[in-house]
This record gives C-alpha cells, sequence and structure tokens, in this order.
C-alpha cells in the first residue's frame, strides 16, 4: 500500500502516520530503485492487532508543544525552554508558524518518563546547575542539533542500500563540504539523486525552504566531524559493492568524458578528522545519552 494508503487504512492522519513511521511504529519497504517507500498488507494486519489499537497507538505518538509539554512536566515554559536549549529534552518534529517561526514538537511520552525519573529531580525545581546556566548564556541552543541527531537515526534504518546510508548522512552535511569529501563528480550526483528531500510546504529557495535547510544542515563542529568520518567509512563500503553508475563512453571522435578527480587517501582523512571512529549511530547515541 501506498503512504496515503496506509494511514487511510488505519484510520490515521498524515501527520500521524509519518510521526509512527520516524518512531518505528510503522515499518515501510523500497521498492529497489528508489522510488516511494510503502507498507505491507502484513504490516497493517500486525499494527491493527496491537493491543490498545488505535488508543494506544496514537498515545505513544502524541506530540505536543512546549506550553503542553510544561504542563505534563508540572514546570513552567521557560524552564521547559531552558532544558530543551542544553540538550535535555530532544524534539521529535517541527514546523514553521504563520510568522516563519520555528515551532519544536516534543513526544509527550518521553517527557513524562522524563519528570517521573529520579535523577532528573533537580533540573525541574530549583536553579539549573552550574555548567548548565554557563552554557545558556553563551547562547548555547541544541534544539535543532538533537532533532538532527535523531533524523538521522531514522534515515540510516530505513536505508537498506549502502549508497543510500552514504546519502542520508550526506543530506546532513552542506554541499561545499560533500565537494571536499566526495571528488567524484558522478559519485556527488549519484547521492543527490539518492538523498531524502525534507518535506516542506515552500517552494525551493523560498525563505520557509531556506529556513528548513538551516535546520536540516549540521553546524556543530563535534557533529560535522562525525558525521565526516562516518560517511569517508560509509564510502569505503559502498564503493567495495559497487561504483556509482556512470555515462556510457562516447565515441573516440568526441571529446573525451570528466576525468575523475584524485580522491585523498581514506584512512589519512579519516585520522584527521577523528581518532578510532566507532560510526555514526553510536555517536548520535552518546550525544544524547
Amino acid at each position: 500500500m501506498t503512504l496515503s494508503g496506509a494511514a487511510r487504512g488505519l484510520g490515521l492522519k498524515r501527520g500521524e502516520f509519518d510521526l509512527a513511521v520516524v518512531l518505528g511504529r510503522i515499518c515501510t519497504v523500497g521498492d529497489g530503485a528508489g522510488g516511494q517507500r510503502r507498507v505491507t498488507h502484513e504490516e497493517i494486519e500486525r499494527v491493527r492487532g496491537s493491543e490498545g489499537f488505535p488508543e494506544s497507538l496514537r498515545a505513544g505518538i502524541r506530540a505536543v508543544g512546549t506550553t503542553e509539554g510544561a504542563g505534563l512536566m508540572d514546570i513552567s515554559p521557560g524552564r521547559f525552554t531552558r532544558l530543551a536549549r542544553v540538550g535535555a529534552l530532544t524534539p521529535v518534529k517541527f514546523y514553521l508558524n504563520r510568522y516563519r517561526a520555528v515551532v519544536w514538537l516534543y513526544l509527550a511520552e518521553e517527557l513524562r518518563q522524563f519528570a517521573e525519573t529520579e535523577a532528573n529531580a533537580e533540573l525541574l525545581t530549583g536553579r539549573l546547575p552550574g555548567t548548565l546556566r554557563a552554557r545558556l548564556e553563551e547562547g548555547q541552543d541544541l534544539r535543532a542539533r538533537n532533532w538532527r541527531g535523531r533524523h538521522a537515526d531514522f534515515l540510516l534504518r530505513q536505508s537498506e542500500d549502502p549508497w543510500e546510508r552514504v546519502a542520508a548522512m550526506a543530506s546532513l552535511l552542506d554541499p561545499v563540504q560533500l565537494a571536499e569529501i566526495i571528488r567524484d563528480p558522478y559519485e556527488r550526483a549519484y547521492l543527490n539523486r539518492l538523498k531524502p528531500v525534507p518535506r516542506t510546504s515552500g517552494a525551493p529557495d523560498s525563505p520557509v525552504a531556506r529556513i528548513v535547510e538551516r535546520i536540516t544542515t549540521a553546524d556543530d563542529p563535534d557533529e560535522i566531524r562525525w558525521l565526516r568520518s562516518s560517511l569517508l567509512i560509509g564510502l569505503v563500503q559502498a564503493r567495495a559493492q559497487r561504483p556509482a553508475p556512470r555515462p556510457a563512453p562516447r565515441p573516440a571522435q568526441e571529446s573525451a568524458p570528466l576525468a575523475r578527480e584524485p580522491e585523498p587517501p581514506v584512512d589519512a582523512v579519516i585520522d584527521a578528522s577523528v581518532q578510532e571512529p566507532r560510526g555514526l549511530l553510536q555517536w548520535l547515541r552518546r550525544r544524547r545519552a
């Protein structure tokens, strides 16, 4: 079934369905040709047969904003925002309001668990620890970075092919950095075709699209370093399985095909970026811990 058909079959709004997919509550499959992903009839029946469906599914994917989230945690909206800015709370999605301001949404289920965890009690009352206050005074805001970490986890879970996994990581880096890492123009073109495109309501190059691009592009130095090293490792694995597609050779009388630029030694670039990289997913889990 198409994604829209699956959402209707489960009685979910499209936004609810998409979030359930992001969280792994509903599994999709690819068609192997880079087309739209689909949902098997067996998966539809599995979800329908789950305990408490559909109320339990909706409760698990309920997303709330700052004011409602603060109420669930019994704290002020101001404290809620400060906790999110220092990375204690991770957004699950975002949207732009009519004023093009970014509105972050959080899983209600995760907020309740955070508030009920005894180790977090000191973050909910009294003054925040000095280290967190210092970060806030420096202007730290980890909401976008933490969202990207969650989004990258989702993209990699959806990627069933090594080139798709490289494209997923490449989607979080800006084009200038990609050109530095991937010298081969055919590989860059192939990754651009496979790269997941963020869903936005704005036209390309519109103010809305530029804001979304800023949010979805890594800007934290530590985040960028790990993405670059993981991308290089992924490229080695993808190239070992198959090369990126190239155009057929031209006849001898025509101009020569575009030459492949020399690649930098992979080991040297990795060593320059990070010592003993453990992989993107491990880094994401460590940063969110």
